[in-house]
């Protein structure tokens, strides 16, 4: 095949790959400002913003997207550490027992969200706690900590080891040195395992709707409304979650593009 034949099936192909990626989503904007309930973009029946008033309106939407802020600043709070402990115990041990013990730590990996769900409410029942967002963190904290852990396991492999020992020859306490030298090591891999986790944990459902009792999350509400037939509201809720990331993102680049502006400046 000529380079030009090469050129136009890869341009063909990213053509191809894009219209995969965002047509649903165009949909789903197209269909978010369109006055034909259910959601459709073949009926059109003329642009409407009544679908951004109703969802402002629809308390058990918010109070849902309220929880579900709650679980995903608890499940970090926990995750990030457990999964750093994991992470430094295996990576210390080096002995046979640490492939035991990181074949345990992932498995909540490789275990159906359905198990991890119902055996957390079981458990929890027999020491007479309900169902409800505790049981809900605990079972999303099982498996989101796994993560963390392989995250901070991949970075500490690049640790030079020699300046925790130097550190700790010239007479630094463990806990110094951690904090002094692993601590900052880690700290892309911190912001990225909490953010990793935050994700895993908002759109998470199987685990959350089998451990979460009578209460509800904002993903867990839009999946019960689905056997009702869903409004275009939800629509408008996912336009609103496409605006906020496209502004996280354009921030996130113009702080990183300062960042480099600066170092270039500095040096």
């Amino acid at each position: 095949m000529t380079r030009t034949g090469s050129g136009l099936l890869l341009r063909v192909y990213m053509g191809v790959f894009f219209l995969y990626m965002f047509l649903p989503l165009g949909i789903m904007v197209a269909a978010g400002f369109n006055a034909y309930s259910p959601p459709s973009v073949t009926v059109w029946k003329g642009f409407t913003l009544h679908w951004f008033v109703e969802l402002w309106q629809d308390d058990r939407m918010w109070s849902g997207l309220a929880n579900s802020v709650l679980i995903e600043g608890a499940v970090i709070a926990l995750a990030l550490p457990m999964g750093l402990a994991g992470a430094l115990l295996l990576g210390r041990l080096g002995t046979r027992a640490a492939g035991v013990l990181y074949t345990a730590m992932v498995s909540p990996l490789l275990t159906p969200g359905i198990i991890l769900g119902i055996s957390t409410v079981i458990f929890w029942r027999g020491l007479e706690v309900s169902a409800g967002l505790f049981t809900a963190i605990l079972a999303q904290t099982t498996f989101i900590a796994s993560y963390t852990m392989l995250m901070f396991m991949a970075r500490l492999q690049r640790q030079d080891t020699a300046l925790e020992e130097a550190a700790l020859d010239l007479g630094a306490t463990p806990f110094q040195a951690f904090r002094r030298i692993t601590l900052p090591f880690l700290r892309p891999t911190i912001l990225t395992a909490a953010v990793i986790a935050f994700l895993q944990s908002f759109e998470n459902y199987n685990t959350t709707m089998f451990a979460i009792g009578g209460a509800h999350t904002l993903v867990t509400e839009i999946g019960s409304r689905m056997r009702f037939g869903l409004s275009p509201a939800i629509n408008a809720l996912g336009i609103l979650f496409i605006l906020a990331t496209i502004v996280f993102a354009l921030a996130w680049g113009a702080l990183k593009a300062r960042e480099r502006r600066a170092a270039e400046h500095a040096t």
